[in-house]
């Protein structure tokens, strides 16, 4: 069968526009597709930001401080010994100290003299020792010494003596001649106290007398005795 040129040519045509629909219609169906998936990609995608790590708070709770207990405690004050069996030591503001000069001796360029002690309280005490003696220039504690303090003599034993309320004890006290040294080396002065600590006190009591005094501490003139019972009396030294 022959077929006319025109006849081709609308063949042609037709069969030109049969493929562009049907490419047309693949297109629209791909970009359909396409469409869905981006979709369904941006329905599955959280929009929202995470929220940040918690971070660490800027007041940390800080380790306890635990105070030690204090080292430090107020000192007690010192107090005395007590002496033998209890009793206590005779403290120098319960004690009058006096001088009898009607009970004094001389012997060999010196003179004793018998320092009294009488317990003024209401409660025994006890003496043990010897008594601090010492020249001073006045009856405080601005006093200054003169010359040396009193030597102890170690030719007596100490002896405990107790003091009832209202009793004595006693203590020789030796001063030598102030002219048995050269005024050079004894720097002769008059001395008007003396100034006494009781056996084991740090307080002082004073006495008033007069003597004839070395300033000079090379020329010791005082010598005392250790404490006896009862007063002193003369030609009784120990």
């Amino acid at each position: 069968m022959v077929v006319s040129p025109r006849t081709a040519r609308r063949r042609v045509a037709a069969s030109l526009t049969s493929r562009s629909r049907a490419r047309h219609g693949w297109l629209t169906a791909v970009a359909a597709a396409a469409s869905g998936l981006l979709v369904a990609c941006s329905s599955s995608t959280s929009t929202s930001t995470p929220a940040p790590p918690a971070s660490a708070s800027s007041s940390q709770a800080q380790p306890a401080v635990t105070a030690g207990p204090s080292s430090t405690a107020p000192a007690s004050a010192p107090s005395s010994a007590p002496a033998a069996g209890g009793v206590a030591v005779c403290q120098s503001a319960s004690l009058a100290i006096t001088v009898n000069d009607g009970q004094a001796s001389g012997a060999a360029g010196s003179t004793y003299y018998p320092l009294d002690f009488t317990n003024t309280s209401s409660a025994p005490c006890q003496m043990y020792g010897f008594p601090g003696v010492s020249f001073v220039t006045a009856a405080t504690g601005t006093g200054l010494q003169i010359g040396a303090a009193a030597q102890r003599s170690q030719a007596f034993a100490k002896v405990a003596v107790g003091l009832a309320p209202g009793g004595t004890a006693h203590a020789w006290l030796k001063v030598a001649v102030a002219g048995n040294y050269p005024a050079t080396s004894c720097h002769p002065v008059t001395a008007h106290w003396l100034r006494i600590y009781p056996p084991g006190e740090t307080a002082a009591g004073y006495l008033g007398h007069t003597f004839d005094a070395c300033s000079s501490a090379s020329a010791p003139l005082l010598t005392v005795l250790p404490v006896r019972s009862g007063q002193g009396l003369a030609d009784s030294v120990p």
